[in-house]
C-alpha cells in the first residue's frame, strides 16, 4: 500500500485498510451468530459459509490486484543484515519504540470480554462486545486516517492515548453493562485513531526497498509487547482483580503519554 499510494494520501489509505479490516471483524461474528441461530448450532454449515469470503479474497488477489513491477537493478539479497538494518533511520526506530509502548499500555481485547461477563452480560450476548468495538473501529479509522494527512502525527497519537486512558478508567471504576459498553466503545475509538496512524508512520520512516523488513520488525516488536502486556494483565487480574488491571493499564498509558510529549519533536521527522 505504501508503494502504490501517494504520500499525501497515505494516512487515508491505511485508515481505509484498517476500516475494511474492522468490517469483517463485526460482520463475520454477526453472520455466524445469525446462522447458528437459524441452523440450530450447525457448526459445519457455518464453516462452509465461511469459505465463501476466503475464496473471494483469493480471487481478488489473483484477478483484481495489479502491483507495480519490482525494480531488478540490484541483485536480491536477504534484507536482515547489519548493513541493511543500519539504514533504518532513528525516526523509524522511534516509531517502533512508540508502537511497543502503546501495545504495553493496551493488553488483549479478551479482557474486555471478561469484564463484560463480570458485568452480568449474558454469555450468548458477550460476542457483541467485540462486535461493538469493531464497529467503532470501523467508523473511526478512515476519517482519522484522512485527518492524519493534515495533522501532526504526534498530536493524534497523544489523543489516542488519552482516549485509551479514559477507556481504562471507565472499565476500572464500574462493571455495570453501561460502563462496559462505554469503555469498549472508547477502546474501539482508540484503535481507530492509532492503528492506521502507526502503520503510516512506519511507511513514512522506512526506505522503499526496506519497507517489508520495517513492517516485519515493527509487528514483531509489537507482538512481543502484546504478549508481555497480556501476561502481566492476566497475573494482575488473578491476583488483584479487574479494577487494578485496568488502573495499571491506565498508568502505562500515562507513562507513554509523558514520553510521547517529551519527544514529540523527534516524531515530526516522519511527517
Amino acid at each position: 500500500m505504501a508503494d502504490i499510494t501517494p504520500s499525501l494520501l497515505r494516512g487515508a489509505a491505511f485508515g481505509l485498510r484498517q476500516s475494511l479490516d474492522a468490517v469483517g471483524a463485526f460482520l463475520g461474528p454477526l453472520l455466524a451468530v445469525t446462522l447458528m441461530l437459524l441452523w440450530v448450532n450447525d457448526f459445519r454449515a457455518v464453516f462452509w459459509v465461511a469459505t465463501i469470503p476466503a475464496f473471494a479474497a483469493v480471487g481478488l488477489l489473483v484477478f483484481g490486484l495489479h502491483e507495480s513491477a519490482p525494480c531488478r537493478d540490484k541483485p536480491r539479497s536477504n534484507p536482515i543484515r547489519r548493513e541493511s538494518l543500519v539504514r533504518l533511520s532513528k525516526s523509524y526506530w522511534w516509531v517502533v519504540a512508540v508502537g511497543a509502548l502503546f501495545t504495553l499500555a493496551r493488553f488483549s481485547e479478551a479482557f474486555l470480554v471478561l469484564r463484560a461477563l463480570q458485568g452480568g452480560i449474558p454469555v450468548a450476548l458477550v460476542p457483541l462486545v467485540m462486535v461493538l468495538m469493531s464497529l467503532i473501529y470501523f467508523l473511526s479509522a478512515y476519517p482519522i486516517g484522512r485527518l492524519s494527512d493534515r495533522m501532526s502525527h504526534s498530536k493524534l497519537l497523544a489523543i489516542g492515548l488519552v482516549v485509551l486512558i479514559a477507556a481504562d478508567l471507565v472499565l476500572a471504576l464500574n462493571d455495570h453493562w453501561l460502563s462496559v459498553v462505554l469503555g469498549v466503545s472508547l477502546w474501539g475509538l482508540h484503535m481507530g485513531i492509532t492503528q492506521g496512524l502507526l502503520a503510516t508512520m512506519v511507511a513514512n520512516t522506512a526506505h522503499a526497498d526496506l519497507r517489508g523488513t520495517a513492517f516485519g520488525l515493527f509487528n514483531l516488536t509489537c507482538g512481543v509487547a502484546m504478549l508481555l502486556a497480556s501476561v502481566i494483565a492476566g497475573l494482575l487480574w488473578d491476583s488483584f482483580g479487574a479494577s487494578v488491571t485496568f488502573y495499571v493499564g491506565a498508568g502505562f498509558c500515562v507513562m507513554t503519554l509523558i514520553g510521547l510529549i517529551g519527544n514529540s519533536a523527534r516524531l515530526q521527522a516522519e511527517a
